[in-house]
């Protein structure tokens, strides 16, 4: 919340008069204080141990706050069938006594009303909220969100073997002496349970856990080690960016962004992060770096940028981005399709970058599916001729090893992919697309289903394509995106890279704000019309342009894509996304080698379109 002008005026006097200055913290950081926190602590007494074959008998229940009890809830509760004799020895609650009782569903209404806004708390809540929840769920009523703490599993993280050797009710309730002793009935055990929560509340103020949110994470599993480095986030700001944890050498572990750099980073020292490299990775750090950023996709860009530079150890994604692979059509006479992990202008059409060896093998294959290209992987020569191999006499190959086919014929071939990365995918897909209702309409799905995906990742491909080259092709780019507060997210793009990113506040000068970061901006170095960032980095560029909200201010060069493009497969691609929900992706390891006959493509009609 902005400071009014006249408090702004206070901390002025203050600072001029060399008094100490304060600064009120946030809600978010101090989080939600325990002495305000209105609890509810249930029990409940069943004919059985599982919801589904047994049923409530009596809720009992104490509301507290601040170590004061503000009310009780008590009821019995018919069953709608009899108890068993043993649990009436355990409980001491008859048939007899429960015969006049109200249903649950009677009941539930006004524990509800009762427990409203409160946290719930019992112990070995999983078997008390389980029975709430199934009865509700049985009556049509709604369980409201709401959050609950297990004073079993805060008694476990907070006592050791030493102290006590369970942690029972029946044992807790003499070691801390609570007023009420635990007998197998709900109203009672609810009060042995609200003085165990307080005995344990007095346990937490040497670990410094004063807020919900910490006693919540608290009561999950949590490293005691991993807990006691809270102190590495005590530095880090508020507010978007990148943040590094820095191991023993002072070598990068894990890169990482958020919106709100303080918080996230705090997250990795609470039972929020259950992943085991994650907590491997904190407990090898002895320092987190921060670097503040003026919106998300200057840190998206950032942490691409880090990771790339220093692959630490605990990141996966994006560690290796030299590794992309992409199919090239090789720039010779009679030219053939490789799988390469560079892109080198003028040395023939590229189409990617795919991210495994598999996805290129797939739109290798979907394009000698449709186009009769060759295969072998020797540069051919126009005098020296040879012999014809196999796809020849299958019909997926013309030969031009054997001086069957001109070179004007075969570019003529070769020149329909290069139509398809550059602008008109249809000739190149046509094909495809029809062969798969064919094998479909004669009920050979597993085989459509194969080529469809095929050809499902050669769409892809060649989108992904244009729409790097469209931004590759833009010497510059202004774009800016509301901020939600009155303000301008700015950033600078050339060539497909962030070259420098700001925010312009509320009644501040856009413009004033845009020439110094104009200014200041980064010059990409390499050819004109290539893209100077990686991939990733240009295509997080794309989608923070693609949201709604963002404006185009400012464009040097032509932003435009190709027509009629890719746009006309969108449905298809949705489809394929649709069905492949209800699939294993790892059912059918058949070979990605072409299975039939290509559609045969001539010159004349590649050249006609």
């Amino acid at each position: 919340m902005p400071l009014s002008p006249a408090r702004l005026a206070g901390t002025a006097a203050r600072a001029a008069a060399g008094l100490p200055r304060f600064e009120q913290a946030t809600i978010d950081e101090l989080g939600t204080p325990l002495a305000e926190v209105t609890f509810v602590v249930v029990d409940l007494e069943t004919t059985g141990g599982s919801p589904k074959d047994s049923a409530i008998t009596e809720i009992g229940a104490v509301k507290v706050r601040g170590g004061e009890v503000l009310g009780e809830f008590q009821t019995l509760v018919d069953p709608g069938c009899e108890i068993p004799p043993y649990i009436s020895v355990l409980t001491g609650i008859t048939s007899t006594m429960v015969a006049a009782a109200p249903r649950i569903g009677a009941v539930l209404p006004h524990f509800l009303e009762f427990a409203r806004g409160a946290v719930l708390v019992a112990h070995n809540a999983p078997f008390d909220l389980g029975f709430l929840k199934a009865a509700c769920a049985a009556n049509g009523i709604p369980w409201p969100a709401t959050a609950s703490v297990d004073t079993a599993v805060l008694a476990r993280r907070l006592l050791s073997r030493d102290e006590v050797p369970n942690c029972k009710l029946a044992t807790l309730a003499p070691y801390f002496r609570t007023s009420t002793e635990p007998c197998h009935r709900a109203l009672a055990d609810a009060r042995a349970t609200v003085d165990v929560l307080h005995g344990l509340f007095e346990r937490l103020g040497p670990l410094g856990i004063t807020s919900l949110e910490e006693l919540t994470g608290l009561t999950r599993q949590v490293d005691p080690d991993r807990l006691r480095k809270r102190h590495l986030a005590d530095a880090v700001p508020h507010g978007p960016g990148v943040y590094l944890f820095r191991g023993p050498r002072d070598e990068p572990l894990y890169v990482g962004t958020s919106t709100d750099l303080r918080s996230r980073v705090r997250s990795y020292f609470t039972a929020g992060e259950q992943r085991s490299r994650m907590t491997e990775m904190v407990a090898l750090s002895q320092r987190v770096d921060a670097i503040p950023c003026a919106h998300d996709l200057e840190a998206a860009v950032r942490e691409l940028r880090l990771i790339a530079e220093h692959k630490p150890r605990y990141n996966r994604r994006s560690r290796f981005p030299e590794r992309a692979l992409w199919v090239r059509l090789t720039e010779e006479p009679f030219p053939r399709l490789s799988v390469v992990r560079r892109v080198r202008p003028g040395a023939g059409v590229f189409l990617g970058p795919f991210p495994d060896r598999r996805a290129a093998d797939a739109a290798v294959a979907a394009v000698h599916e449709s186009l009769p290209l060759r295969q072998c992987t020797g540069r051919l020569s126009v005098r020296v001729l040879g012999t014809a191999c196999a796809l020849a006499g299958m019909g997926r190959c013309g030969a031009p090893c054997t001086g069957a086919q001109s070179v004007e014929e075969y570019g003529g071939i070769a020149a329909v992919l290069r139509t398809a990365v550059a602008a008109d995918p249809h000739a190149l897909l046509a094909p495809l697309l029809a062969r798969v209702e064919r094998l479909a309409a004669e009920e050979r799905y597993e085989d459509a289903a194969v080529l469809r995906d095929r050809a499902a990742t050669l769409v892809r491909a060649v989108r992904r394509r244009q729409r790097l080259e469209s931004l590759a092709a833009v010497p510059e780019l202004v774009l800016a995106r509301p901020d939600g507060e009155g303000g301008w997210q700015l950033s600078i793009v050339r060539r497909g890279r962030l070259v420098a990113a700001g925010c312009a506040a509320r009644g501040s000068s856009v413009r004033a704000t845009l020439e110094g970061l104009l200014a200041t901006a980064e010059t990409p170095l390499g050819p004109d019309g290539e893209l100077a960032a990686s991939v990733d980095e240009t295509e997080l560029v794309l989608r923070w342009m693609e949201k709604p909200g963002t404006r185009l201010v400012q464009v040097d060069g032509t932003l435009a894509c190709p027509v009629p493009g890719t746009g006309g497969y969108t449905d298809f691609l949705d489809r394929v996304e649709a069905g492949r929900a209800g699939r294993d992706p790892f059912a059918d390891g058949r070979s990605l080698g072409t299975r039939a006959r290509p559609e045969r493509v001539s010159s004349g009609a590649a050249m006609s379109r």
